[in-house]
């Protein structure tokens, strides 16, 4: 089932369209920082384009806030991107060994949004259920992003679009990619996790992320590991071809280990 955008899993712990924000007073038509407590909050779009973060002394990137529902500046504001959904034209297509992928039909410059990785979102226990169910051979579309505060506190999101989601899904994992997961916040706390254009992107290219989170990350801030014998049956080759080529899909243990 198509959702342009994520909707509450069927185990109903989390319900992303709740609006638990509250919104600026800002009267002009486009917000601007410092005057606009959304974008105090953290990163601001530039020409509706964000601006990426850059490899700095500190550790932790400051997050994205749209402005919301209930915030008075017009649908014009330029902080308001991720939730104008998809604009760019994308194909999904047959790759030779990869099965479907997804390319631009048109060039995508640098920190554009391309798109969400819209589906299910669900608390971890139902996450842990639907990954535990699947067999070896099957795709595995569950996402776990995990957010790592600077009090040490860890944010998790599972998001499932198995059965119902978006052009998302359809993504492959490079360990080179083109495009870069930011978690954009805009009516609650509970996140879209967005897509955005890591470098110019050539149209025709093949769009893809790194499935681990490494990209454009500190070191340390994935769970992966090195598998155990045992596990090795459960990881999927990896057909990226790239030159950095990790040979498998990234690997995250968490939602095959019980607690």
């Amino acid at each position: 089932q198509y959702s342009p955008e994520s909707v509450a899993g069927a185990d109903g712990e989390l319900e992303p369209s709740e609006v638990t924000f509250p919104g600026c007073p800002c009267r002009r038509s486009s917000c601007q920082p410092p005057e606009c407590p959304c974008l105090a909050r953290g990163l601001s779009y530039s020409g509706l384009r964000l601006r990426l973060p850059e490899q700095q002394e500190q550790p932790f990137s400051r997050p994205v806030f749209e402005c919301n529902s209930l915030c008075c500046c017009g649908e014009s504001c330029q902080n308001r991107l991720v939730q104008r959904g998809l604009r760019l034209r994308l194909q999904v297509f047959r790759t030779p060994r990869k099965g479907w992928g997804v390319r631009a039909l048109e060039p995508i410059p640098t920190g554009s949004f391309v798109c969400e990785y819209a589906g299910e979102v669900l608390g971890f226990a139902e996450a842990q259920r639907r990954i535990q169910a699947q067999a070896p051979e099957e795709p595995n579309y569950i996402i776990a992003v995990r957010e790592h505060l600077h009090d040490g506190r860890v944010m998790e999101t599972f998001v499932d679009p198995t059965r119902i989601g978006n052009v998302g899904r359809f993504l492959n994992h490079s360990c080179e990619p083109n495009l870069l997961m930011v978690p954009v916040r805009v009516d609650s706390m509970v996140p879209k996790l967005a897509l955005f254009a890591a470098t110019d992107i050539p149209a025709g290219e093949e769009l893809s992320y790194d499935y681990s989170g490494r990209f454009q990350n500190v070191a340390g801030a994935s769970r992966e590991h090195e598998p155990l014998e045992e596990e090795n049956s459960l990881r999927k080759p990896c057909y990226c071809g790239s030159r950095s080529c990790a040979s498998f899909l990234p690997w995250d243990s968490s939602l095959f280990s019980t607690p």
